[in-house]
């Protein structure tokens, strides 16, 4: 360090830092960072490090960079050789990291974080075994089915205000206003500007929006005229574009266009057909790609982000699957059980998920296999009161294994930022659904080992104090006997 000094080992970014593979990541995807020209390419520590940083601290761009610049640790922990005082990037680079490293890559390195995990779990298993009384038992064979899947979906809701059909309209009706306006000063600043009627639409936009005691037919009225009023200026925007083209236009600007385009029309649909649904309904200007999710929860009936699908393993979760269109999560359990068979050699001995997986075809797969899946049986209750205790006792048993994947849902919304994300684009977002779910895997692994040290220790001491007992009686039978010399031996 320049001012003097070593960092600590026991400090957490040092920890963490020795949990993650490197140099494992930094060959498979150095690749995705190369770049023929201009300046050279961010390695892969410093990309993926910077965007832990980020979502562990639940921080902004900006914050991590100015964070980076002045912890000695964090600039360990995304691969400084030497403290600097320099900024690392621009805070503008970020967007650019969780671009490259995409939600299938961070896929493929949480696997590998998994499977170190898992590595380590069984070498220490295998110490403790060594050292037990049980050394001289053969090794038994793995039993058929082995282990529990917790399996469970929920939605990450996006940072967007509330959708409401009147006022994406009105923003409609603003963007393209602004649109007009622009194109108007750079293709003929000295003439007419065309008439967007905008004091009046505001005016009625807001006697609308003011009214407490809406009905329908005000709902649909403003509808219709906010509607009008945007076809009115896309019909302006087109007639200039056929004078002076589109290229004017700043590049967020056409994309508004576009996105303001399909919203008309699928409101006009939606007011032709008087309905207020309609397939792939556009819920946000800013971000086209939510969509509305319906859960069903005290909280409300919808939510607006992106549908994941989670398994839980020993601890460690994975994300399955990550969507922006509604689906139902039964489809996921086939494929996610294959998925543990094929990693772990043998299917899991129960599968604990919600009753909705519950469908005959799943219940008949998990029949089929010899996994029993959690929840009450289908058909009439078994008469026998044994027996029915005995099943009411294995339900129980089985809702309170899910618990864990019900609070590692909710530590991502409480402790990291799956409550609200707020990145912009659809592939940064899943980028930081991924790297939400890497962090809490990394502070799995540390309790892990932490724990696996303690039960060593534990362990140890244990088998010091039988060796010291076995050589106690050895003594004593050399004392009765009178043999001392055969205590040597022992002692050695």
């Amino acid at each position: 360090m320049a001012f003097g000094g070593r960092l600590s080992k026991s400090n957490r970014w040092v920890k963490l830092a020795d949990m993650i593979p490197w140099d494992i990541v930094e060959k498979r995807y150095a690749e995705k960072f190369k770049s023929p020209v201009g300046n050279p390419a961010y390695p892969v520590r410093v990309a993926f490090g910077a965007l832990l940083i980020k979502e562990k601290l639940k921080i902004t761009d900006e914050e991590t960079v100015d964070q980076i610049r002045e912890n000695p640790y964090l600039q360990y922990f995304i691969g400084y050789k030497a403290y600097s005082d320099k900024q690392p990037f621009n805070s503008s680079t970020m967007v650019y990291f969780r671009i490259r490293l995409s939600a299938d890559i961070l896929k493929e390195i949480n696997a590998l974080i998994i499977e170190r995990a898992e590595r380590e779990k069984r070498e220490d298993e295998s110490e403790l075994k060594k050292d037990s009384s049980q050394d001289d038992d053969k090794p038994k064979d793995p039993p058929e089915n082995s282990g529990a899947l917790l399996m469970d979906a929920t939605c990450i809701p996006e940072d967007i205000r509330y959708p409401h059909d009147v006022t994406l309209l009105d923003e409609a009706r603003q963007k393209t206003e602004k649109i007009i306006d622009a194109m108007h000063d750079k293709a003929s600043p000295s003439g007419k500007k065309p008439r967007t009627y905008r004091k009046k639409a505001r005016k009625e936009f807001l006697r609308f929006i003011k009214n407490k005691k809406r009905n329908t037919r005000d709902f649909r009225k403003a509808l219709k005229q906010q509607a009008q009023y945007v076809s009115r200026n896309l019909r302006i925007i087109k007639e200039m574009a056929e004078k002076t083209g589109l290229g004017m236009l700043s590049r967020k600007q056409y994309r508004d266009l576009l996105v303001i385009s399909e919203v008309v029309r699928q409101q006009m649909e939606m007011l032709e057909n008087n309905t207020r649904s309609i397939p792939g309904k556009l819920m946000s200007i800013w971000k086209p790609h939510v969509r509305s999710i319906a859960r069903g929860k005290a909280k409300a009936m919808y939510e607006y982000g992106a549908k994941i699908s989670l398994s839980l393993v020993g601890g460690y979760a994975t994300v399955d699957r990550i969507s922006w269109d509604n689906y139902n999560e039964v489809e996921d359990l086939k494929r996610v059980v294959n998925e543990y068979k094929t990693k772990y050699g043998f299917y899991p001995e129960v599968v604990c998920a919600d009753k909705i997986y519950r469908s005959r075809d799943n219940l008949n797969f998990c029949k089929e296999h010899g996994i029993r899946l959690s929840g009450p049986k289908l058909g009439r209750p078994n008469g026998d009161q044994k027996k029915k205790r005995e099943t009411s006792r294995i339900e129980q048993k089985d809702e309170r294994m899910r618990i864990p994947i019900e609070g590692k849902i909710g530590e991502g919304k409480r402790c990291y930022t799956l409550d609200r994300l707020s990145t912009k684009l659809e592939e940064t977002s899943e980028t930081s659904i991924m790297i939400s779910f890497i962090i809490m895997n990394l502070e799995r692994f540390g309790r892990d080992r932490a724990r696996s040290f303690i039960f060593v220790l534990y362990y140890s001491i244990k088998s010091l104090q039988r060796h010291v007992f076995k050589l106690f009686l050895r003594g004593v039978q050399c004392f009765v006997r009178g043999n001392f010399w055969n205590l040597s031996p022992a002692i050695t």
